[in-house]
Formats: C-alpha cells, structure tokens, sequence
C-alpha cells in the first residue's frame, strides 16, 4: 500500500457502512484522516458502528443529521447504493465536498495495477474467469469490487507483484475521479438501473466514467457485437481492442465456432467449461485481457476449459438419475435468462422462472422459451410469465417457492433433461436477495439426492 499523506489531518465523513463503508473509515484513519461515519441503523444494533467506535473513530447512527455537513469536511465517501438525491449527498454537493465512492481510495493507495470490470451482464462471472487466467499462469490476481470483496480493503495489502481485478457497478463509477486501471473492460451495456440513473444517457456515462483518465498507454476492451461500442470507441485515448462473436475484428473473436485472437485461434467454443452464448462473450473478453496481460495461449485455454462458473450465475449444481441441475438465480432481467437458455436445448429443459412483480410484460422472452419441456412459475410475477408460456406454447405448473418448484421439476425432468432456475425476475418477493433464493435451489439439490440415491 502507498502511504500516502492526501488525508492527513483532514475531515472525512464516511456516509453508510455494509463492508465498503467500514473499510474506507478503517484506511481514511491509517492515512491519518479525522473521520466521522454517518450510518441510518441504530448504533445499539449496528456492531460495525460499535467497533469503529472502540478503534476511536467518530460514530453518529440512527439517522442522517444535515447539520453534520456543517463540520468543514473536505471529503464524504458514500456507499454506492446510496443515490445523489438523497438529502446528505445533495447538501455535500452543494457545499462543494467531493463524494467519491471508496474504489477511488482503492486507487489512490493501490501499488497494483488494476484491471477493471464493468458492463450491464456478466460483469462477475468475466471477472472471476479473468482472474482464474490469470493466477493459472502464474499472475497473482485479486479479486475486489463489487464481487464482494470491498476494493480498499483488498488494496491495503495488495503488492506491486499482484494485479487488482475489480468488478465496478455504475453507482460505484459515479464516484471516482483519479482511478485510472491499466485495462477497463465493459462487457456490454444495456438499460438497466435507470430508476436510479434516471435515463440511459446517463448510465452509459457513469460506466464511461471508468475511462477518463486512461492514456495512449492504456487499454479498453469492447464489445463490437454492440453499435454503442463502436461510438464509445470513438471518444478514448486508450487503445481500443474489441471483441465480437458476429464479425472478425482486430481483438478476440469467435469464427468458425473457435475463438480467436488476431489470428491466433485459442479454442473452441464447445471446450469452454460453462454453457451459453453469453459466456462466449465473457470468454472472448477474458482471452483479450488475458492476451494484453502477456498470458499464453496454452494456460488460457486451460483456464477457461476447467472454469466452473460462479456461484448464481449459470452454476452447474449437481446430477441426479442423469438429470442435470443448473442455478441462475442472478438472472434478475429478461436479457439474463435469455443469455442463459441460449446453452441449452429447449426441448430437454425445465425452466424455473418467476419473482418480484416490477409491472413489465415477458412478451420479449417468448422466442426464447417456445420448445421449453415445461417451465415451473412461481411469485408475484407468475400470472405475466404464464402469460408468455401460453403464447410459446409452453405448458406450465405452479410453484409456492423455490423448494417445491425445485422438487415438481425433478419430478416431471427424465434422464439426460436439464433442470434451469433462471427466474427473469428479482427475488424480493419472497427471498432477502437472488443469493438466497439460489441457496434454497441448491439445499433443494441436496435434499433430493439424498432422498433419491440409489
């Protein structure tokens, strides 16, 4: 870590805790900083609060006093979950305080370089196969961000010797100002989070954010299946290296059903250890950071082969009597099941498919789902996915939660058919979050292998 003395004597509010907020305070104090943390939850039920105050850090919990912007502070790093019309972070901005996430003080003390993630799908399972490739090839590759593990955290004791592969949502984006990775990549960019952005303008402009201090030294990684790729290709002084499964471009591409990099072929598709055209893509966009990051041919294949997914996205769970289990539970949007039933043959797969009801009709996931065996629909949002099965002509059967949709899927699928939660849909109707619901997918995996073990 860099010791930098930018925060030295000088006043930061920390405004929201979870594990990025705590993080920030701890390193704001290491720099020498007199920090102040401003956190909703009540201090007697907030135990990150009551242990920043035993390490003698400043603590006011329980509600969000405007008067606190009062104390001349120079900086306010916030949660990124939290929006820019909120009450504190509007004051700040009009007193003139930067509001930075904490990734900018990840880069700030970072004596790794860094390779950044972003886009609006694939965004984590592209990051963990980046650092897969890379630590298989003998890169010491840390994974920070928005994959859960707080990017100031993982800077404190990241080395010159290590790389900083960091996942980066569009809320973390709006608050940098110096972060500069040596390779940006976005994976794709598609209207998404606009309830908080306000338009898709101005989410495509906090994922662009990523780029601005990059130079002719530096590298950005697009997807050139997107026309809003090659407009942004247009407005950067990094060096552009494009990937494509559609055409052959000067970067990594799929011809021929084998991946490519200018020329070189890698692999197939086929040899990729996760299904779906999606992970093509992610694939195709790892082999390119791969490639610029001095990687082998050889040692990528191999990482790429043997890579099992992550956990919620496309994971492969289990077999039973030759039936195939798979938990998407991250698909929380049509693009994403769409993304997902593209690995699989309709005919032999079960789709669990249903959740928070946001008012939107699936009219759009009907191409995707005609052929389906049977989809099993569950939640709030049931009555519309019903409604798309019947015009695909897919017969369906209701589910009160995952557990019994798991269990009714089972009992309809035969051997070598495929079982796929990918519910197209957030989980807040009836699971905290898609973690949980794909918690409950894989228990019920494993509740149905003991009960069906021959």
């Amino acid at each position: 870590m860099k010791q930098i003395t930018d925060f030295k004597n000088k006043k930061v509010l920390v405004l929201g805790l979870a594990r990025s907020g705590e993080a920030a305070a701890r390193l704001l104090a290491s720099l020498g900083a007199i920090v102040t943390v401003n956190d909703g939850k009540p201090f007697n039920e907030n135990p990150s609060a009551q242990a920043l105050l035993e390490e003698g850090i400043k603590v006011v919990c329980g509600s969000h006093p405007i008067e606190l912007l009062d104390e001349n502070f120079e900086v306010m790093v916030k949660n990124p979950g939290i929006r820019y019309d909120n009450p504190m972070v509007a004051r700040a901005l009009e007193k003139g305080i930067p509001v930075w996430t904490e990734v900018e003080l990840a880069y700030l003390i970072s004596e790794a370089q860094i390779v950044a993630i972003t886009g609006s799908n694939g965004k984590t399972t592209t990051t963990t196969m980046i650092a897969e490739v890379f630590n298989h090839g003998g890169k010491s590759a840390l994974l920070s961000g928005n994959i859960g593990f707080p990017a100031s955290e993982v800077a404190v004791t990241a080395t010159a010797k290590d790389t900083l592969i960091m996942e980066l949502s569009s809320f973390q984006l709006m608050g940098i100002n110096n972060f500069h990775p040596h390779i940006a990549l976005i994976t794709n960019l598609m209207p998404t989070h606009i309830d908080y952005h306000g338009d898709f303008d101005a989410y495509v402009e906090a994922k662009w954010n990523m780029q601005n201090r990059m130079t002719e030294e530096d590298f950005v990684v697009l997807n050139f299946n997107q026309d809003l790729a090659k407009e942004l290709a247009q407005k950067t002084q990094a060096i552009v290296v494009p990937f494509s499964t559609t055409e052959k471009v000067d970067g990594a591409y799929l011809y021929d059903e084998t991946l490519y990099y200018k020329n070189e072929a890698i692999m197939l598709a086929a040899e990729i250890g996760v299904p779906g055209s999606h992970n093509v893509e992610n694939a195709l966009a790892t082999i390119a950071v791969a490639k610029l990051s001095g990687i082998s041919n050889q040692v990528i294949k191999e990482a790429l082969v043997s890579f099992g997914g992550v956990k919620h996205r496309l994971q492969y769970v289990g077999e039973i009597q030759g039936v195939k289990f798979y938990n998407d539970s991250k698909s929380t949007n049509i693009l994403a099941t769409q993304k997902a039933l593209s690995g699989f043959d309709n005919a032999k797969t079960i789709l669990i498919a249903g959740g928070l009801d946001r008012g939107n009709e699936f009219d759009e996931l009907v191409p995707d789902i005609e052929g389906l065996k049977l989809m099993v629909v569950l939640g709030e949002s049931a009555p519309r996915v019903k409604r798309a099965a019947q015009k695909a002509g897919v017969r369906t059967l209701d589910a009160k939660d995952i557990a019994d949709a798991t269990r009714i899927a089972f009992e309809q699928a035969q051997a070598g058919e495929f079982v796929l939660l990918s519910p197209a849909n957030a989980s807040w109707d009836m699971y905290k979050n898609f973690e949980v619901r794909g918690d409950e997918f894989i228990a019920s995996f494993e509740e149905l292998t003991l009960n069906n073990s021959r």
